[in-house]
């Protein structure tokens, strides 16, 4: 018997011109729905469609593996229609539900991805892919799949909504100037999917309209949620901080590193000039160790001064006894400490010397990015944001910042233009380090 593919699917009017789209040859499409529009099951539909016709390798990426469970793996929609189930049994050979992979009986495998651990799937392959949530997905994974696609003649398809002007606004504009990409944006008002009488129930149960306007409207032009640098990021860019800022081979290069164990290692490059600090380079890589840092830093050309890193450095590892400071140093890098505090001290620091800050708008894109998407946990229970960062691909760059932050005013506290609040906030870090070393009975003697 013949199964029909799509499998139980039916697009409503609003989705046909995606598929028709892609129907034509465009290998490239950015839509950018409003929240409940349907768009993973549209997406799945599509690709479920498109393993049949070309055997190959496809990738379905959301932001983290859990959420790839949650949201597709295990998702059911409101009739109560299991998402995976668009592959009909009778073209599936095998499913691996710990990898959350299905390959099929023509060869095609299927596969759910988290951005946050992207390093799995160097060296593949793939032939298609969907990015699900884009806007918070780590825009490094594209750029890394990208070569491949192009090579390959393969598809890319980005679903998401509007999370500020970060990443996910730079490609919508992009895309939709570009004659080889599909590009829309569709809010309630061109589906219908949703009623004003929705959004009013949504507003008298306490959903901020800044939120309304990005989740029903796809509205870029709000800050993003519980973003930590949103102001000062803003504030950086409107006075012409992000810009073209060159190297001067007069001043030494300090480098400030948030060193990654399971995740991504980040360095970010400063020079001080007068009172400001010129952030002329940023670096950030995974599954690499310390030598292949060292080698990068060396092909740069810069001279350098101080190398800058957090007191987990000095943690042993468990194989070689050594720690990572020791084989720093017998590599050629002697790291200086910066100073333990909280987080949130860190990023208080943090706000402090950004408006110090010159960023060179190339170099440093990548780390931009992280600072300008770095924002607090959200609290789905409780619909609030808490008091901590979530922990995504953007907190490595925003660890490193938060490290060179408290490392100029350790090294250059004369260069920091401190505000009276400013000042007792670090009287309070002063006193904090004070109470510590008292309390493991070290001399309170402090520089």
């Amino acid at each position: 018997m013949d199964i029909p593919i799509p499998y139980k699917f039916t697009p409503r009017e609003y989705q046909k011109p995606l598929i028709n789209a892609m129907a034509t040859g465009i290998k490239r499409a950015v839509c950018v729905w409003h929240r409940r529009a349907g768009k993973d099951k549209t997406a799945i539909n599509y690709v479920v469609k498109e393993m049949l016709k070309r055997v190959g390798i496809y990738y379905y990426f959301l932001p983290t593996y859990q959420q790839g469970k949650k949201v597709i793996w295990d998702g059911i929609d409101g009739s109560g229609f299991k998402t995976m189930d668009h592959f009909p049994k009778e073209i599936i050979k095998k499913k691996n539900e710990a990898e959350m992979k299905i390959e099929l009986k023509n060869g095609s495998i299927f596969q759910m991805v988290g951005t946050d651990n992207y390093d799995a799937i160097r060296g593949t392959n793939p032939v298609g892919t969907v990015f699900s949530e884009y806007s918070f997905q780590d825009p490094m994974v594209w750029d890394l799949i990208r070569p491949i696609l192009r090579e390959n003649g393969g598809f890319a398809i980005f679903v998401y909504t509007p999370y500020g002007e970060n990443h996910g606004f730079d490609l919508y504009s992009m895309a939709s100037t570009n004659k080889n990409w599909f590009c829309e944006k569709l809010t309630i008002e061109d589906t219908g999917v949703v009623s004003q009488e929705d959004i009013e129930v949504e507003r008298a149960e306490g959903m901020s309209e800044e939120m309304i306007q990005q989740e029903y409207y796809c509205s870029f032009g709000g800050m993003m949620q519980g973003a930590y640098y949103a102001n000062q990021y803003q504030e950086a860019l409107e006075s012409g901080r992000i810009t073209n800022v060159p190297y001067q081979k007069d001043i030494p290069v300090e480098t400030w590193w948030d060193l990654g164990v399971s995740d991504a290692t980040s360095i970010w490059f400063s020079q001080g000039v007068g009172r400001e600090f010129h952030i002329i380079d940023y670096l950030e890589e995974s599954g690499e160790g310390l030598p292949y840092y060292i080698e990068q830093l060396q092909k740069k050309g810069y001279v350098y001064g101080q190398h800058n890193a957090p007191h987990d450095i000095k943690v042993r590892d468990f194989g070689s006894g050594l720690s990572r400071i020791e084989v720093a140093r017998k590599l050629g890098i002697n790291f200086a400490l910066v100073p333990k505090v909280s987080i949130q001290d860190g990023i208080n620091a943090a706000r402090i010397i950004f408006n110090q800050c010159y960023f060179d708008s190339g170099k440093c894109a990548d780390g931009l990015r992280a600072l300008r998407n770095y924002h607090k946990s959200y609290d789905n229970k409780r619909k609030v944001f808490s008091n901590h960062p979530d922990h995504d691909w953007s907190s490595n760059g925003a660890d490193a910042f938060r490290y060179m932050a408290l490392g100029i005013k350790q090294a250059h506290p004369t260069r920091v233009n401190i505000s009276k609040e400013d000042k007792e906030f670090y009287r309070m870090i002063k006193r904090k380090k004070q109470r510590a070393r008292k309390k493991r009975g070290y001399n309170l003697k402090m520089s």
